[in-house]
């Protein structure tokens, strides 16, 4: 076993006695051709509904930016 296989063993170990367990996630690949011009196309979609400002409004009124960098 290679030192980097070892120690990612012990890692998990260690998140494991926290009670922690592994998850795999799978997102859309943003590299794909095509990606911009469906996440665009979904948008507007969602942008039309009657909805979308109630949920806009939310996340406005729940989001944490303190200390963030908007540089």
């Amino acid at each position: 076993m290679t030192e980097a296989a070892r120690k990612m063993r012990a890692l998990r170990a260690r998140l494991r006695a926290r009670g922690l367990r592994p998850i795999q996630l799978w997102v859309p690949d943003t590299r794909l051709s095509g990606f911009i011009e469906e996440a665009r196309r979904q948008s507007a979609l969602v942008s039309r509904l009657a909805s979308e400002q109630q949920t806009l409004d939310w996340v406005e009124a729940a989001r944490d930016t303190e200390g963030w960098d908007w540089s």
